[in-house]
């Protein structure tokens, strides 16, 4: 729905409330769900009206939308539950129990248990945790408050809590106001009219008496078209736009390859319209402009500015005309409002996505291609992975020999495009590597290999399908700077298109009128336009950039866009006018280097959305300047991937973590909704698991494995592909994913740059925002620090075994409730006052090795102490089970990715033991290390589990079979003593490919699927003590590593380059000795990435963050791009040739 449809809403509710229609208010705000009244809210609950309550709650919300709404209905039914059983209505209480309060049993069965309980007892004010509940009316006021914050807290009541300021009686003003205007557009106007209807226009009958027809298309108020949204003035002009770009004008382009000046731009602002085809037809109608109006941008088009700039003859001065002679575009009937900004699915692929693309007819069903090969089919109105796909090459036979040979050198395999036909019949996907495969689909599963063409030498950049000749055909470019084009039902070429310079990036088929063509576009920048008659390219223009760029024409066909990134990061969106091939408009908004190619779409013939600086940033099409900007509630790559559904109505971008999120407007809620089924209570909504493909390393040409990865954290790193004769390095181009490091130049400013930059040093508490949480137990060094997945609590355990729950509460202060620095917590404990304490029974505390893990829920924690290993409920603390009791004993712990009934455990005889809680039962016994288990971390992506031990060996096992694959002992520097003291840690990049390895001795970067190590930094300098324990922060952007001498060092994740120092005074406290005191082990926050917490040996829990006007730690160092480091830089190193 438009804006201004949007607002005539709440005149009308304006309108309905002065004229006492109360019912029917409260009936069109939940209907439309464009206002929610508080108030009237308010008034239900205290009421007890509950069916009200939810009826009216469902116009914005539904139970499972998000963990807001979910608490809201949670908290609602509950207290409705409780009143029954104060009414001693056990039927009641029973019904509700079972028809309201069930869904949210699986989120966590032992509430449920508990709530059920209550039926058991004579007074529910007899368990402890409702023993304060007072009387129906205080309990539903207490309740009240908490669904006012929930409420408050939501995304999706977001903009719907203020009703917007309007003077009394708006919308009877703007009746009034049209009548006069039609009246003062009467020929013969009366002094008094008799104004009887609104039904129809307003005329004055003649002199004569006879009554004057009414006009058949008034064209200055026109009335409201049949879909409900008001038109644009454009729609209703006298000046009809003229017609689009015949052929003979793209001919004309075509045949004129040297124009006068290819890039000149237009200045901003709305473009002129041409003369009107017949202007003695205008002076027919009475009272308009005599000249050319210019147009008027929708957004302003309320009556009182749209009779200032059409009386006759006056022109504003705001209003500026362009001497642009193209057509003009008539803006669509939608606005800004409509675009999808919600998110409303998060889906999780398993490994990172490369390419997107939605259903041309199912709107909700999604494609997805990988950077290990995979592609995958989702519905997302219902979370479903309808199909999945490894690659594999289909018949061997006939692969070439350089395509054989090229997979046999290198087996990694990434997509870069994937893409439906026109009907949705078939699909196709280019790979890294030489080949194209062609899908049936029939809907549902039914996903069918029908063709694989082996097409270019080297990588397929790029896709597509057209209907030259009315047949259909696949469109592929590729590495060996050729255009090819396939007969789609028989996988034979038809043509071959030669006379690109370098790899051609990417290909946009078109037609005008009876004219088909294709445009590429090359790494040199260069454009080429093709007919179907190899006869060479018709156009020859350099594209903004000169480097990757990506064309694509809006949904109607008559207006050309392209999008792309110069090898220096900088990025264009511009829009071409296709008659003289020049630059018609560029749009502004782009960062000034940006990560990666930046990605764009089109949608609704109106606007525009690109992925970059971390966001999805939108324009009209009609204006330069940037229209709006959002970050889809955080969590995206620094230049995401996105695409448009047919409709509009929804968008799908990349996130990190190998996540997808789809956006939705309102329309696209209703579409996703009409697929939702009930879904379990999750505090946290939490991404269905996904059924990773599995891509093994094995024979590469039968399955093939991914061994590149792309980093979804705003660093992408490509799988690498041959560029033949290109003179760069295959890993810089695959289809937008470049190595932001990878510079052909080096300004001598950023040179100097360089050599000036230092890293940040902070000497005071005052420099940064730090607390020291509370604690009234006895203290013991902390040797074990986890934030809750929900980012609201931190979870301690103590080496005497005992486990310690602070949580942040929701206030004014700190609305969202998360963990932060600026205010202290509780530290919690159920009310029966009972602690979560480990066993260690037959166990010298001292010696043991402590491990813990955390539920995805928050629901449970599994620990050890050097005994058994317990499982408690966080909520009561009690333990729930016990196992594996010693020796050998446990001494780490990790929930397998994709089923938390299973658990790696390291021992302490160096073994691993794959267990399975549900049976209790050892799966599999791992062997491999030489000394006890120090970390275990598994990757998705790869499918595999990597463990350290304190023998300073990472060994990688295949979670299909829990074989061993790889090997290797961490490498440590000369004079760091050898590799085989202390602990060894590991952890998985968000990108699940790279590995951060901790060692006493150093950091370091491993590709997880060579085992291979890619860089590492040793202790030097200020930053020169042994490292105590490291981890990435939860966008994988920085590492945190605290020293045993106190201080704490932040780190680029990218180039373990040091940009910050913390001093021991920051987190120790005054008077006691950092030679005593300093960080046993570091947490990163789950949801703020620039916050981190330390547990001290000194029992101390920190949680430090930088000052809210500095918003980060330090500042980062420049990329390396080959430059030397400066002194201050450390002695990062790169295992890897420098490209």
């Amino acid at each position: 729905m438009s804006s201004l449809s949007r607002e005539l809403v709440f005149l009308i509710l304006q309108f309905l409330d002065e004229e006492k229609f109360k019912e029917t208010v409260h009936k069109l705000e939940q209907e439309s769900g464009f206002f929610f009244n508080m108030k009237y809210f308010e008034d239900q609950v205290q009421g007890g009206e509950w069916e009200e309550v939810e009826r009216y709650l469902s116009g914005f919300t539904k139970v499972d939308d998000n963990r807001y709404s979910m608490k809201i209905f949670f908290e609602i039914r509950k207290q409705k539950y409780l009143e029954a059983l104060d009414k001693q209505d056990r039927a009641k209480a029973v019904e509700i129990l079972v028809k309201d309060l069930k869904v949210f049993s699986s989120f966590n069965e032992e509430l449920y248990k508990e709530i059920t309980q209550l039926l058991t007892l004579e007074n529910f004010r007899e368990n402890e945790q409702l023993s304060k509940y007072g009387d129906t009316k205080s309990a539903r006021n207490i309740m009240l408050l908490e669904l006012k914050k929930l409420i408050e807290a939501n995304p999706l009541f977001r903009d719907k809590l203020a009703f917007p300021s309007l003077k009394a009686s708006r919308l009877r003003t703007l009746i009034n106001q049209s009548l006069n205007w039609q009246h003062q557009l009467c020929k013969n106007p009366r002094p008094n009219p008799d104004i009887k209807t609104l039904f129809i226009d307003h005329t004055c009958g003649p002199p004569n008496g006879a009554r004057a027809p009414l006009p058949a298309n008034n064209t200055l108020v026109g009335g409201l078209p049949k879909g409900g949204t008001f038109p644009t003035l454009g729609s209703h002009s006298p000046f009809q736009p003229t017609a689009a770009p015949s052929a003979s004008t793209l001919a004309g382009w075509m045949a004129n390859p040297n124009p006068p000046a290819p890039h000149a731009t237009v200045a901003s602002g709305p473009a002129a319209l041409s003369a009107p085809p017949n202007s003695a037809a205008l002076l027919k109608r009475p009272r308009t402009p005599p000249g050319s109006a210019p147009t008027v941008d929708y957004q302003t088009a309320d009556s009182e500015h749209l009779m200032k700039r059409t009386r006759a003859g006056v022109q504003p001065d705001e209003v500026k005309t362009v001497n642009y002679a193209g057509p003009s575009h008539p803006q669509t009937a939608s606005s800004p409002d409509d675009l999808p900004k919600a998110v409303a699915r998060t889906l999780t692929q398993g490994s990172c996505v490369m390419s997107m693309d939605f259903h041309p007819v199912q709107q909700s069903v999604l494609l997805v291609g990988t950077n290990v090969g995979d592609i995958g089919i989702w519905e997302v109105g219902s979370r479903d992975r309808l199909a999945n796909r490894t690659f594999k090459v289909w018949d061997i036979s006939a692969a070439s020999m350089p395509m054989q040979a090229a997979l046999m050198k290198d087996p990694a395999v990434s997509v870069n495009r994937t893409v439906w036909s026109p009907d949705g019949t078939l699909l196709g996907v280019a790979f890294s590597k030489h080949i194209v495969h062609i899908y049936t689909y029939n809907g549902g599963s039914d996903l069918r290999q029908h063709l694989e063409i082996d097409a270019h030498v080297g990588g397929v950049n790029d896709l597509a399908f057209s209907h030259p000749n009315k047949q259909l055909c696949v469109i592929t470019c590729g590495d060996d700077k050729t255009i090819k084009v396939w007969d789609a039902a028989t996988g034979r070429k038809q043509y071959t298109f030669e006379g690109h310079e370098a790899p051609v990036y990417s290909v946009c088929p078109h037609h005008k009128e009876s004219i088909q063509f294709i445009f590429s576009t090359a790494i040199d920048g260069k454009i080429k336009a093709w007919l179907y008659d190899l006869l060479g390219s018709r156009v020859d223009y350099d594209a903004p950039g000169h480097w990757c760029t990506t064309m694509a024409y809006s949904a109607d066909g008559t207006r050309l866009f392209s999008c792309g990134t110069s090898k220096d990061g900088e990025s264009y969106l511009v829009e071409w006018n296709e008659s003289e091939g020049a630059i018609k408009r560029t749009y502004l908004g782009f960062r000034k280097r940006s990560s990666g190619v930046v990605q764009f779409d089109t949608t609704r013939n109106r606007f525009l959305a690109a992925g970059d600086e971390f966001l999805i940033k939108f324009w009209d099409m009609d204006n330069t300047n940037i229209l709006t900007t959002i970050d889809a509630e955080g969590g995206l790559p620094a230049s995401p991937r996105l695409r448009f559904n047919k409709e509009g109505s929804l968008l799908a971008v990349t996130a990190s973590e190998n996540g997808i999120k789809i956006l939705a407007n309102r329309d696209g809620l209703q579409l996703l909704r009409a697929f939702e089924t009930p879904r379990p209570f999750d505090s946290n909504r939490a991404p269905p698991e996904p059924a990773v493909s599995k891509p093994l390393v094995g024979n590469a040409l039968g399955v093939v494995s991914a061994q590149g990865g792309v980093g979804s954290s705003g660093v992408e790193r490509p799988a690498a592909g041959s560029i033949a004769g290109s003179g760069m390095d295959a890993a810089t181009l695959n289809m937008g994913r470049v190595r932001p490091h990878t510079k052909p130049r080096i300004p001598d400013e950023v040179i100097e740059r360089t050599r000036s930059w230092k890293m940040t040093e902070i000497t005071d508490a005052s420099q940064c925002r730090s607390t020291r949480l509370p604690d009234n137990l006895p203290l013991n060094k902390v040797s074990r620090l986890i934030y809750t997945n929900a980012g609201v609590a931190l979870l301690a355990l103590a080496t005497n075994a005992v486990h310690k729950l602070w949580k942040w509460q929701r206030t004014d202060r700190n609305p969202t409730g998360k963990a932060t620095a600026s205010f202290p917590p509780q530290l919690w404990q159920p009310p029966s006052g009972i602690l979560m304490t480990n066993d260690i029974s037959e166990t010298n505390v001292e010696e043991a090795v402590p491990c813990i893990a955390l539920s995805k829920n928050d629901s449970y924690v599994m620990s050890a102490s050097g005994g058994k290993v317990s499982l408690f409920n966080m909520m009561t603390f009690k333990v729930m089970t016990t196992f594996m009791p010693p020796p050998p004993a446990a001494t780490f712990l990790a929930f397998h990715p994709q089923d938390n009934n299973i658990i790696a455990i390291g021992m302490e005889d160096s073994t691993i033991q794959i267990y399975n809680v549900r049976v209790d039962e050892v799966k599999s016994k791992l062997k491999g290390h030489q000394k006890r288990i120090t970390g275990l971390a598994f990757s998705n992506a790869l499918n595999v589990l990597v463990s350290s031990g304190a023998d300073a060996q990472l060994c990688v096992w295949g979670t299909d079979g829990w074989e061993k694959r790889k090997s290797k002992s961490v490498q440590v520097q000369p004079g760091r003593g050898p590799s085989t003291m202390g602990d060894t840690r590991v952890q998985f990049h968000n990108d699940q490919i790279r590995l951060l390895v901790v060692h006493e001795s150093q950091l370091a970067i491993y590709d997880a699927a060579k085992l291979e190590r890619l860089r590492h930094w040793v202790p030097r300098d200020s930053l020169s003590a042994s490292i105590s324990n490291a981890t990435y922060s939860c966008d994988s952007q920085l590492v945190y590593a605290g020293f045993v001498d106190g201080s704490v060092g932040i780190f680029d994740a990218e180039s373990l380059r040091p940009r910050c120092r913390l001093s021991p005074a920051v987190q120790i406290p005054q008077g006691a000795s950092n030679s005593t005191v300093y960080p046993l082990v570091v947490a990163a926050h789950p949801l703020e990435p620039n916050q981190f917490a330390l547990g001290l040996s000194d029992g101390g829990v920190q949680v430090i963050e930088p000052l809210e006007s500095e918003g980060k730690w330090g500042v980062g160092p420049p990329p390396d791009n080959g430059v030397p480091s400066g002194p201050a830089s450390g002695n990062q190193g790169s295992d890897q040739t420098p490209r």
